[in-house]
């Protein structure tokens, strides 16, 4: 399938991998979830925020090969619970942080480029949902522009290109965003956020897209790949070669994933995702608490669980394998959840905040069984 994105006045076609089907939400008829079928209309997929259906087909025969198909299944597939969950589309103050279409500048060393509204295959959990699989206005479209901000704050050291998935883009169109990036001395670093390693590692097989990092590696700065494998089962033979392939021509993965309810909220689960990823030479980065969007906040688990989990992944790892940090992304920064204290509070840390003087002070909430979210807790 091809679609196309204009970029600074050119279209680009955006190459996807192949899928299962085309999206069924798109037009009214019976459609079959998780729970069983049911009629939906598009006014209800509207009206509900109810993320596409896309799925590849390398994605599908991985996870029913994995042996893990009941809990991958979740991410990919759509469910009932989607058109009654609470929660908002903005969980993170994305809107607020945008500095100009497509850039965000929230914390004072890193610019957040979303470089298009579209994945390989749709997380039914995504936090972005209000932008992918959609024509947003919300992604990048004049990259001189965003050049022009960057060039003004030179205490930005390294830009995220994320989305959407940057890897759907064909390689041209990331070398036109690096044609943005590479020539400021002061960025050190540019990252890719991607999920592509999980539903299509073969896109990393393209000679083009290697010549890219090392093009990144020749203008003297760090190339890094944040991975998103949620899962072990999701994890390739395919996926582990490319990984392989490029670290030994210098570029850096680290991992992230989401704590979610049904598919890996099992220490012995998460244990054996990120072991397998330190053993591949991925570090494990951030575990994420779910967040409490619309349509997708049935995947929470509450902090009490999370701080369990945690701990025992913990338990179960060596010492060089406890690289991650349980995460709640909130619109106020990222914040480390620390632990439960005698005292009944949840303990607390910023990770990243848009004060620096607040980074790193741990700070508590007395906790209400059942909370999921930082609103969740009383304050004081």
């Amino acid at each position: 399938m091809k679609t196309t994105r204009t970029i600074q006045g050119k279209t680009t076609k955006l190459k996807v991998a192949p899928l299962i089907s085309s999206d069924p939400l798109l037009s009214s008829k019976i459609i079959n979830f998780i729970e069983g079928a049911r009629a939906v209309t598009p006014a209800e997929v509207e009206a509900n925020s109810i993320t596409r259906y896309r799925v590849t087909k390398f994605y599908r025969e991985q996870i029913i090969n994995s042996g893990h198909y009941d809990q991958l299944k979740f991410i990919v597939e759509p469910s009932f619970e989607e058109f009654d969950g609470p929660g908002t589309l903005d969980t993170s103050g994305e809107h607020e942080n945008t500095v100009a279409p497509g850039f965000q500048h929230k914390y004072a060393q890193t610019g957040l480029l979303l470089a298009t509204d579209r994945c390989a295959s749709y997380c039914r959990y995504c936090f972005r949902k209000r932008i992918v699989g959609k024509d947003s206005d919300e992604i990048a479209a004049d990259l001189g522009q965003i050049a022009r901000y960057i060039g003004g704050h030179p205490e930005m050291t390294n830009v995220l290109i994320s989305g959407g998935d940057p890897f759907v883009l064909n390689t041209a169109s990331l070398h036109e965003i690096l044609d943005h990036l590479l020539p400021f001395p002061h960025l050190n670093s540019i990252r890719f956020g991607t999920k592509m390693l999980a539903y299509a590692p073969q896109r990393f097989e393209d000679p083009a897209l290697v010549a890219l990092f090392e093009r990144i590696h020749v203008a003297g700065k760090s190339a890094v790949i944040v991975t998103h494998f949620d899962h072990i089962g999701e994890i390739s033979a395919d996926a582990e070669r490319s990984i392989r392939s490029l670290r030994a021509r210098g570029t850096q993965f680290l991992n992230q994933c989401v704590l979610l309810a049904k598919v890996n909220d099992d220490p012995d689960i998460l244990a054996a995702t990120f072991a397998k990823c330190h053993h591949m030479g991925v570090r494990p980065y951030y575990l994420f608490q779910g967040r409490p969007v619309k349509g997708a906040s049935h995947f929470q688990v509450p902090l009490r669980r999370g701080l369990e989990i945690s701990h025992g992944i913990n338990q179960r790892l060596s010492g060089i394998q406890k690289t991650f940090k349980y995460i709640m992304s909130h619109y106020t920064g990222k914040i480390e959840i620390l632990d439960f204290g005698t005292d009944g509070r949840v303990y607390m840390r910023y990770h990243q905040n848009k004060a620096s003087e607040k980074i790193g002070k741990i700070f508590s909430r007395p906790n209400l069984e059942g909370a999921c979210w930082l609103d969740d807790l009383p304050e004081g």
